[in-house]
């Protein structure tokens, strides 16, 4: 009898737990995923990317709506492609959405994602964030290195003055890297390294471009983490390699301050202090209120460089690209700067708040080349029902903002470059209108917008300002190739050549 009564309260047990069991899967299932293209077994979407995934996706969107779920391998994606959407995912479910993803590459060039972009969402990052806010990218901070910007500024348009004198065709893409190079360089570190220094024949350009474009290659160990060890692409001796260069350039950045320190040579009161000094001050005080050592300051210090560096050089690239395409265009910003600055002297930072058609042309240029086109992946820290579809718990979601920027819903003509569009709009690229988002939005937005603006809005006003451009070899401007390459940053395919023509009278 008493085995009898034993096993009718296992199967009452048991039958309570399937109960409890099977309610779950029938409530999952009044949420519905997002809608989904036909994948394939074990691939599932992957076979639909090819070489420029954003371009992909948006196709992809066009068919199957803005929320999107694709599985990559093992992962479960949910791609975003329209501003109500980006705002659902970057504000309205913001802290839901706010962490990253594992990630191979930055597993190994960023300091095992210690970095701020790659950071998981937590105390580390929200501290981190906190410090590099207040302590290296503040508005004091970013105006204290405003003689520098001049000095290097004034520097370039006398190299391009040279050129112009015998009508010399110059690469402008490489040109305007170097230039963002040294800028860069000066602020975070003190001073400008050659490519002997770095430690790289690729120099500081190329391996940070190599970076960004290894981090956005699709890796079979993202989407299959048990073959991540094997490296059956071969990427992960890549990314080692990379990491190597850096970390070895950076500890001797690291050695290099530390011994000026101990010989006494410290930053005397009024002199401007690097990154590298900031940082180090910070590390050896111990006044971080978290973990924070050497290894942390080098994960930052990469971060400014490749987040400083690469990214306004590109978005200068496709802007003056453009205006190469619409001479219209390119007379009516040099108007603006002949009727606010005049023609006897170069453009000032003070007079960047006065061009708004200059500013008009830089939001339509990140509108259809924005920096990043995929921004880096974010991670749902938990189930989430959003526009009515269930978002599991560990979902990668990637923002297609290159996708949102050709939105017919949010752009007329949105294929077309038309900077007048911005007249008498309110809308800006700081992460607040979701039509716009270059820089990201919410807790993972860029911090570094402002420094971005600066030095975009500059080195454009400077290049229409100073010259007349012109394509080389007869070139029509309808001619000009604007294709892309890939990355974590999405470059000109190939480098931007043109010919200077010296317009001032200085």
């Amino acid at each position: 009898m008493a085995l009898i009564w034993k096993t009718i309260l296992v199967v009452i047990a048991i039958t309570a737990l399937l109960d409890r069991f099977l309610k779950k899967i029938i409530k999952k299932r009044r949420v519905p995923l997002p809608p989904s293209p036909k994948g394939l077994p074990i691939l599932g979407h992957l076979h639909l990317l090819g070489k420029n995934p954003h371009q992909d996706l948006h196709k992809l969107s066009k068919e199957h709506g803005p929320i999107m779920y694709m599985k990559f391998g093992m992962i479960p994606n949910i791609i975003v492609s329209s501003p109500d959407a980006a705002e659902q995912f970057l504000k309205t479910h913001d802290l839901v959405f706010a962490s990253r993803p594992p990630h191979e590459a930055a597993k190994y060039i960023s300091y095992d994602q210690t970095n701020l972009s790659f950071a998981p969402y937590g105390h580390y990052w929200r501290n981190m964030r906190k410090l590099c806010t207040l302590e290296l990218l503040s508005n004091m901070k970013i105006n204290s290195f405003h003689p520098m910007r001049s000095e290097e500024i004034s520097n370039f348009i006398d190299l391009l003055k040279s050129c112009s004198q015998d009508r010399s065709v110059v690469d402008l893409s490489s040109q305007v890297s170097t230039l963002n190079t040294n800028m860069t360089c000066r602020m975070i570190f003190g001073k400008k390294y050659t490519n002997e220094e770095f430690g790289d024949k690729k120099g500081f350009e190329g391996v940070i471009q190599e970076g960004m474009q290894l981090a956005a290659k699709p890796n079979l160990g993202d989407y299959f983490p048990y073959l991540g060890k094997l490296d059956l692409q071969g990427l992960t001796a890549r990314f080692k390699a990379v990491s190597a260069v850096f970390d070895a350039f950076f500890e001797k950045v690291l050695d290099e301050h530390e011994q000026q320190s101990s010989r006494g040579h410290e930053n005397q009161e009024g002199k401007n202090m690097d990154f590298v000094d900031t940082m180090l001050g910070i590390l050896t005080s111990g006044q971080a209120e978290f973990t924070f050592d050497r290894r942390h300051v080098k994960a930052v210090l990469l971060d400014m460089l490749a987040g400083a560096m690469d990214t306004s050089a590109t978005v200068i690239d496709w802007t003056m690209s453009e205006l190469l395409r619409h001479p219209t265009i390119m007379k009516n910003v040099q108007s603006e700067l002949e009727q606010v600055v005049g023609l006897n002297r170069i453009v000032e930072e003070s007079d960047l708040g006065k061009l708004e058609y200059l500013n008009m042309v830089v939001k339509e240029s990140m509108r259809l080349h924005p920096v990043a086109p995929l921004l880096i992946p974010h991670e749902a820290l938990e189930d989430c029902t959003v526009e009515g579809y269930h978002i599991p718990k560990k979902s990668r979601v990637i923002i297609n903002a290159w996708s949102i920027g050709r939105d017919p819903e949010a752009w007329s003509d949105p294929e077309k470059f038309i900077p007048k569009r911005f007249q008498g709009s309110k809308i800006d690229v700081r992460g607040r209108d979701f039509q716009l988002i270059p820089f990201g939005s919410g807790r993972r937005g860029c911090p570094g917008i402002q420094l971005g603006l600066i030095v975009v809005s500059l080195v454009v006003a400077q290049l229409v300002h100073c010259f007349d451009w012109e394509l080389p070899n007869g070139m029509l401007n309808t001619e000009l190739d604007m294709s892309e390459e890939f990355g974590l940053v999405t470059t000109r395919a190939g480098h931007l050549m043109a010919i200077p023509t010296y317009r001032l009278n200085v």
